[in-house]
């Protein structure tokens, strides 16, 4: 069994004081699990609605501990023994990496430190979104612990007004109303003008940063210090942290460089773990791989959602109606973070900062309400937004075999809501997109992109045309001037045209392993449900149902029938009932030809129904059995 998180967390108390280029470091990451994935890729088989790639089989491994359908899914993902299954499904913060291998994280902690002491003026410059915000207030109450005299203050850029990142206007703004040193979060890997702002100013600029770096070490911005795990010539053993798992190291390295390099504080013990809730916040919904260091974060900082000391994260649990035992990824991604976010968006992520750090319980409270009701905004805005969207994408012909990108700009489109309607178009057309909205004579926008395709790499083939941009492989954002939108969006989709294969405009599903509807017994699906958390890099199981009949038609789900109840039968006479979530339309599109008694093949995501403790599957693809 487990240890408890109190007997886990010494490896936190009692710390003591990869690749040439960013280049290769992407390429490397890209090329390595370009290469898991082909290590891993068996059949391949077309579905109603997307392609199922399944998991090459290899040797089970024999255990009286998991059942067989579990021990499949395990050997798929690589576990191939017991002992790897249990270490993968038991993490433990000892697994954690010591802060002090990072880059110049002893130098920042020092700064720090001194500033704080020396009541020297300091200002966490974070960013509008979650992993910004919860990497912004991680560093906030690490410091107000430490020193409770900390002269203290934070700033978040608007970002329809002043756009993602550093900028030299705020730099100089800061440095006019006395501070001494600022401290980045989730940004400014690239910001060499602020850099040299701060330095003419006498600011002491840190930054800290998880975004893809330059490519070599000269091209990086003159700071004081520079806290990053994948910067040329870096040690750093993992190099996929989100911004808030640079912020939660570094505030670790301050507690033990506060204590002396021995042990900390049973306070300021407590707060690190307390600030884990933080840090998996910031991990689960800045989508980064959920494995090795951030499985760790995310599955310490989800069990202590619910009992944080700090108010803001109360009023934020009760105004997304989570009263259950527990938090999970899902609610993450589906009702914590898209209110956070739509802060940024709809509104200034300032309040979400004020929430977490300043707020009182009334004030804290008020605030959680308002994110609620900016996310029905949000919500409102992006509908609006992709219909418009996928109309002009349609006309235009991107959505054709012969234009494999879809670029788009129109002067009433919300640009705080781009990014999140480019994620379902990407979705809906299985090919990068970039949106942008409207700003005088400038366009801002957000793209986002499929398995194997770069967005940051075709961003930047394009640099001459832009303004500003940057980002990950999987999401990006830029800027460029009006007239140039014509230019760029045949430039960007050439690019596409040649790295992307008409044959793989179609989306695909990873399936584990195959099963028979008998094994989908309640304990092997509770076994299975330990592999969570679940989102990038560690997706949850989906199992490939053979020789599956249709016991009678659909029925329809949810007061606007948007959903649907299969019940399946199979082979040995076992009956289940499976969730089809948004697969009305789908199913008058695709399936409608499939009646009662048809024996088809179903992708499945195993789960235990929150409602009637029953295994319930949710349905992602079908076809018709051959």
């Amino acid at each position: 069994m487990s240890t408890s998180a109190s007997e886990q967390s010494t490896n936190i108390v009692d710390v003591s004081t990869r690749p040439v280029t960013s280049g290769d470091i992407a390429s490397r990451d890209n090329s390595d699990r370009a290469g898991q994935r082909a290590d891993e890729a068996g059949a391949v088989v077309r579905g109603l609605t997307r392609l199922w790639k399944i998991r090459r089989a290899v040797e089970v491994p024999a255990s009286a501990e998991f059942e067989p359908l579990v021990r499949r899914v395990f050997a798929a993902r690589r576990l191939a023994d017991s002992a790897a299954a249990r270490e993968f499904l038991e993490p433990m913060l000892k697994q954690l990496h010591d802060p002090g291998l990072l880059p110049e994280i002893d130098k920042a902690a020092g700064r720090l430190l001194s500033a704080a002491a020396s009541r020297e003026p300091i200002v966490i410059y974070g960013d509008y979104d979650v992993d910004g915000v919860t990497a912004t207030t991680i560093l906030f109450h690490t410091l107000t612990t430490l020193e409770p005299g900390t002269i203290i203050d934070t700033y978040v850029p608007h970002r329809l007004d002043e756009g993602y990142g550093l900028s030299s206007d705020a730099i100089g703004e800061l440095a006019g109303r006395g501070a001494k040193v600022i401290v980045s979060v989730d940004c400014g890997v690239t910001a060499v003008e602020p850099a040299r702002v701060a330095r003419e100013r006498g600011v002491d600029l840190i930054i800290t940063d998880h975004h893809t770096p330059p490519s070599s070490a000269t091209d990086m911005p003159k700071c004081f210090a520079l806290v990053h795990p994948r910067v040329p010539g870096s040690k750093y053993p993992f190099g996929d942290l989100s911004g808030a798992g640079v912020a939660f190291k570094l505030a670790w390295r301050l507690a033990t460089t506060h204590a002396g390099g021995g042990k900390v504080s049973e306070k300021m013990r407590a707060l690190l773990l307390d600030l884990l809730a933080l840090a998996a916040l910031g991990t689960i919904a800045d989508v980064v791989p959920l494995v090795g260091e951030n499985r760790v974060i995310a599955r310490f900082g989800l069990s202590r959602i619910k009992s944080s000391p700090l108010v803001g994260m109360r009023a934020l649990v009760e105004a997304s109606g989570l009263d259950g035992a527990s938090v999970s990824s899902e609610d993450v991604g589906f009702k914590l973070g898209p209110r956070l976010n739509a802060c940024g968006r709809m509104g200034h992520a300032r309040e979400a900062v004020e929430m977490f750090t300043v707020a009182t319980p009334q004030r804290a409270n008020e605030i959680a309400r308002n994110l609620t009701r900016l996310n029905r905004e949000r919500q409102d805005t992006e509908k609006q937004i992709f219909e418009h969207a996928v109309q002009l994408a349609e006309q235009a012909g991107m959505t054709t075999p012969d234009r494999r990108a879809i670029v788009l700009a129109h002067e009433s489109w919300h640009r705080g809501v781009v990014g999140i309607v480019c994620s379902r178009l990407v979705e809906r057309f299985s090919r990068p997109t970039i949106l942008m909205g409207r700003d005088g004579d400038v366009y801002h926008g957000s793209g986002r992109s499929v398995e194997g395709f770069s967005l940051a790499e075709a961003i930047e083939e394009c640099r001459p045309m832009l303004k500003s941009g940057g980002g990950h492989a999987m999401a990006a954002g830029l800027s460029l001037e009006a007239a140039r939108i014509a230019e760029f969006t045949e430039a960007f989709i050439a690019i596409a045209n040649r790295a992307i294969a008409p044959d793989r405009l179609v989306g695909s599903l990873w399936v584990d392993t195959h099963a028979a509807i008998e094994e989908l017994t309640e304990g092997a699906v509770r076994q299975l449900a330990a592999l969570a958390p679940f989102g990038q890099g560690n997706p949850s199981v989906r199992v490939r149902l053979t020789r599956a009949r249709m016991v009678d038609k659909p029925r329809a789900l949810g007061t606007q029938g948007k959903h649907l109840s299969l019940q399946l039968a199979g082979e040995g006479g076992r009956h289940v009932r499976v969730v089809a979530w948004n697969w009305a339309s789908l199913w008058n599109r695709f399936a409608s030809d499939i009646r009662a008694g048809t024996m088809i093949e179903a992708v499945v995501s195993p789960k235990v129904s929150d409602w009637n403790g029953q295994v319930e599957p949710e349905l992602l693809d079908l076809r018709i059995a051959e």
